[in-house]
């Protein structure tokens, strides 16, 4: 009896230091972030979590968000605490947040420590595949109060992403090489969502067997690989064509005589930044890329 009444003691004690309302979740790396309550007050650091809560109309709990958070353009309108790498922690703090979600795919892990010290939640994401972003915009849908919009939103995505795999089915899967970055040249790797997006689109990356994420390869070695379609990803167009930063030069690319692509017209230089976010809008680049791989399945 004395013993029973000695745990339930503890049980009241634990029960009265608690919130009412305090909120234990994991995050995508498996860490448990406890929150006070749920968050009302959220300052994105991920460009791809910003475009979820606006997707899922959940707005008015974003309190700010970094300069590479420009979609979608009612975005812009959100205090920006700067970069991904070297946000403002002042500017951050100022915005009095109750959590702040980060990636460990841009972020720094100086950041994490920095608002650890501060005593701000954080919310690790991480997406390398389909099925992650659906499980990201549940997440978000969660931690936003928003979860009756994730249904919709999801169940569109995966009809259309079903659409595409139907489409590009009865034919043959070309190989392709998709250049992310000209200089240095980086290609995407196993672990890239941009291998499985090529895959999904009814073709086969040429670079889809390396170990890391985002692979320098020279291109030389890239036109060994024999790829029968080459897709060069513009970010100069993507950012107004202002600067020549990320600008691809297809005529580096156009004297490799020899390789499949090239002799068959099929060189394509294009803006599909959507591709290397995982928000929503990431299918509207894989419908993109389908049809520069298959335009024969969707005339």
């Amino acid at each position: 009896m004395r013993r029973a009444l000695g745990a339930l003691l503890v049980l009241v004690a634990a029960l009265a230091a608690a919130p009412a309302a305090a909120l234990t979740v994991r995050d995508m790396m498996g860490r448990e972030v406890t929150l006070p309550a749920p968050p009302r007050r959220i300052v994105s650091l991920v460009p791809s979590v910003t475009e979820i809560v606006f997707a899922l109309g959940a707005e008015d709990r974003l309190v700010g968000r970094t300069d590479f958070c420009e979609y979608p353009p009612a975005a812009r309108g959100k205090p920006s605490v700067g970069g991904m790498v070297n946000p403002s922690l002042e500017t951050l703090v100022a915005l009095k947040p109750d959590l702040v979600i980060a990636t460990d795919e841009g972020n720094r892990e100086e950041t994490f420590q920095q608002l650890a010290r501060l005593r701000i939640p954080t919310y690790l994401v991480h997406a390398t595949r389909l099925s992650a972003l659906l499980d990201l915009i549940e997440r978000v849908g969660e931690l936003t109060g928003h979860a009756a919009a994730v249904a919709p939103l999801a169940d569109g995505l995966t009809r259309r992403v079903d659409a595409v795999r139907r489409a590009v089915a009865p034919f043959p899967r070309p190989r392709v090489l998709y250049v992310i970055w000209p200089e240095p040249l980086i290609v995407p790797g196993r672990a890239s969502l941009l291998t499985e997006l090529i895959d999904v689109a009814g073709g086969e990356s040429v670079t889809g067997q390396e170990r890391q994420a985002y692979v320098r390869f020279s291109v030389e070695a890239a036109v060994a690989l024999a790829p029968q379609v080459i897709v060069l990803a513009d970010h100069a167009s993507a950012n107004g064509g202002g600067s020549s930063a990320g600008r691809p030069e297809p005529e580096k690319w156009r004297r490799f005589t020899s390789v499949p692509a090239i002799r068959a017209g099929r060189l394509h230089s294009v803006d599909l930044s959507i591709l290397h976010r995982y928000g929503p809008t990431v299918v509207d680049g894989l419908e993109s890329l389908a049809r520069l791989i298959h335009p024969e399945a969707f005339r």
